[in-house]
């Protein structure tokens, strides 16, 4: 049995009402049967079933295999519909944002299942704040030299190096050169707030 199954249920999703059938909308939509389905998430097909017939409220780590199992979002799971966006964002419309010493610029539409951002990191930035936190990232090296740390493995990456990586791996960003560097970044987005958890300062041996 999966830890997910082990959970203690919250009973009946009463709370939330679309769950059960868009579990089940979506799953067919993937020409899933309940049996492979369950299977790809670690969950037996009992446990899943009930989740589709509301007899058990899904975890957040549920909701967030299933997404990926069906080729979705967690915000489609929640039955939630996006309003129709404008698919360009112009230069003119990034405004930079400022936090923790980064600069960021929007370079995506907001409300989507990815972000994307155009970020400057100065050195000494941030370095030592290590982040774990649900979904993917891949990134690009503009301008500079990164140090990225994944794990226990440290990596230097040049421009036009990039990285993409499962985002629950711990890790740290920091600039290599004293006049920083700048990236493409493209994140998963959870709409919780559960998707941004950063442990706090590393306060081990300094890669």
């Amino acid at each position: 049995m999966s830890s997910s199954e082990s959970e203690p249920s919250a009973g009946p999703a009463e709370n939330l009402p679309a769950v059960a059938p868009q579990l089940r909308a979506l799953r067919r939509r993937a020409a899933l049967t309940l049996e492979a389905a369950a299977r790809a998430a670690g969950l037996s097909p009992a446990h899943l079933s009930r989740l589709e017939t509301g007899q058990r409220q899904p975890s957040l780590p549920v909701l967030l295999t299933l997404a990926r199992v069906y080729g979705t979002t967690v915000a489609a799971l929640l039955g939630e519909t996006a309003p129709d966006r404008d698919a360009i964002v112009r230069a003119a419309d990034m405004e930079p944002t400022r936090a923790g010493g980064w600069t960021y610029w929007q370079t995506g539409a907001s409300g989507r299942g990815m972000q994307a951002l155009r970020v400057r990191v100065p050195h000494g930035s941030q370095g030592d704040i290590v982040r774990v936190h649900p979904g993917e990232e891949w990134l690009y090296v503009l301008r500079g030299r990164l140090r990225l740390r994944l794990g226990h493995t440290t990596h230097r990456l040049a421009p036009g190096d990039s990285a993409h990586f499962d985002s629950l791996t711990p890790h740290r960003i920091a600039a290599e050169d004293l006049d920083g560097v700048e990236l493409l970044f493209v994140h998963t987005l959870l709409q919780s707030p559960t998707a941004a958890l950063c442990l706090g300062p590393h306060t081990g041996e300094t890669p």
